[in-house]
């Protein structure tokens, strides 16, 4: 899901043939989120095996007699608790029908009614944050190479050549944060610029 974070809740009733799936629709390096039971404990090894995952137990997550009026709700901030900790990691959730009951109806009403004992739950994500480090030295590097390369190519090529990635690099989404840097170093490339430019004109050598 590009744009999404991957949730998959699965019912301890899952069989062999939903776990062989799961294992091609979970990236590697998952976190699954487990009851502490016996009968989490097989589909939990599956999952394990098949994307090399990280396990932790909630006990949360365990089954209840007798479940309180927001146990939907807490255990649906439990497991956004983990969501939010690293937005680029595909989390899975393992426990017993009931509970995977109230925790889509809070997470995931809308996918509630696919039924089945494995639910793939999409939260939307906002792209990698910009790294202003980053950005700031690769457009002093362009701004710098721009001021020695003149005479040998026009003023402003180097920051419009890197606009011009920038801009490109925008349609792939697994590089916009890529892009967006690429874009603001040309901006800084080109203020870069015009300083070393504006100074050397005010303070001429020679």
């Amino acid at each position: 899901m590009r744009g999404y974070q991957c949730i998959t809740v699965v019912s301890t009733s899952a069989g062999a043939d939903d776990l062989r799936r799961l294992g091609r629709d979970v990236d590697r390096g998952a976190l699954v989120l487990t009851a502490p039971t016996s009968e989490a404990k097989p589909v939990v090894e599956s999952v394990r095996q098949a994307v090399v995952a990280d396990v932790r137990a909630e006990i949360l997550l365990a089954p209840v007699r007798f479940p309180d009026a927001d146990r939907g709700h807490r255990l649906d901030a439990l497991v956004r608790e983990h969501v939010l900790r690293d937005r680029f990691r595909d989390v899975v959730v393992v426990a017993d029908p009931a509970t995977v009951t109230l925790l889509l109806r809070v997470l995931a009403p809308d996918q509630l009614a696919s039924g089945g004992p494995v639910t793939l739950v999409g939260l939307p994500r906002a792209d990698p944050p910009v790294s202003p480090l980053r950005v700031a030295l690769s457009g002093g590097v362009v701004g710098v190479l721009a001021a020695g390369l003149d005479g040998l190519l026009p003023l402003f090529a180097l920051p419009l050549v890197a606009a011009a990635a920038g801009l490109v690099l925008l349609g792939v989404p697994s590089l916009r944060r890529t892009a967006r840097e690429v874009l603001f170093a040309a901006l800084v490339g080109a203020v870069v610029l015009v300083m070393i430019v504006a100074g050397s004109t005010r303070f001429p050598s020679g």
